[in-house]
């Protein structure tokens, strides 16, 4: 209402508007403010907390429940206790006196944040589970790995499920954009999609020219002298 638009490029952006905004508004409340500050008593010696903390469980798919929104963590944990604090803008996941992971919080609730990163191990060990598996869309990483799925599915519908967690795997290992612009390569050409054509695309990217021996000659100084002598300088 103030701006004319809620459209803000970044979240800085938008912390710069309330700045401002709060500089505005402040700017003839400072008599008053000083004689509040006045009346101040002195702040506690301890750090006050500005997070909750919360022990949940990790269920056998890899999840657990936070303020009614699900997150996958690390397989590992699964049947494990972990504490989570809470912040604002993000979850901290701690198994015993060691930081995990860090997630970035979802707001409202009934929404679900799933890393495919966390659960690849999990479901290669029963790829059957991916067809009904409840958070199967958070499993794409983007819409070329959505059409590779569909693609393996309309070729060979019961191994689709087997190979496509296989490039999943493969991607958690490499890197998601180079897997990316190797299904991709492979959906225009029509080949063949599976982990082994997608490991040898990404070698072949990732092969380093050697850099050529360059033999720089040695520099003879007396030219620069002679040249200066006829110049008249020395």
């Amino acid at each position: 209402m103030l701006r004319g638009s809620r459209d803000f490029e970044t979240r800085e952006e938008y912390e710069k508007f309330l700045g401002r905004l709060f500089s505005q508004l402040n700017a003839g409340r400072q008599k008053r403010l000083q004689e509040e500050i006045a009346e101040f008593k002195p702040l506690a010696r301890c750090r006050l907390d500005d997070c909750q903390e919360k022990m949940v469980g990790v269920g056998p798919a890899s999840t657990i429940r936070i303020l009614h929104n699900t997150y996958s963590v690390n397989s590992r944990l699964i049947g494990e206790m972990v504490k989570v604090r809470v912040y604002v803008q993000h979850l901290q996941v701690w198994y015993g006196q060691k930081h995990i992971d860090t997630l970035p919080r979802l707001k409202g609730e009934g929404g679900h944040r799933i890393n495919y990163r966390h659960i690849i191990d999990w479901l290669l060990k029963k790829p059957g589970a991916f067809e009904e598996y409840r958070y199967r869309e958070d499993l794409y990483p983007s819409t070329i790995f959505r059409v590779t799925y569909d693609v393996l599915k309309k070729d060979n519908p019961n191994t689709a499920n087997k190979k496509y967690l296989q490039i999943l795997y493969l991607t958690a290992q490499e890197s998601e954009v180079g897997v990316q612009r190797a299904l991709e390569l492979l959906l225009n050409e029509r080949q063949s999609i599976n982990v082994d054509a997608l490991r040898e695309l990404l070698e072949t990217e990732n092969k380093i020219e050697a850099i050529p021996d360059i033999q720089m000659p040695e520099i003879d100084l007396e030219v620069y002298d002679r040249f200066l002598q006829a110049q008249g300088v020395l």
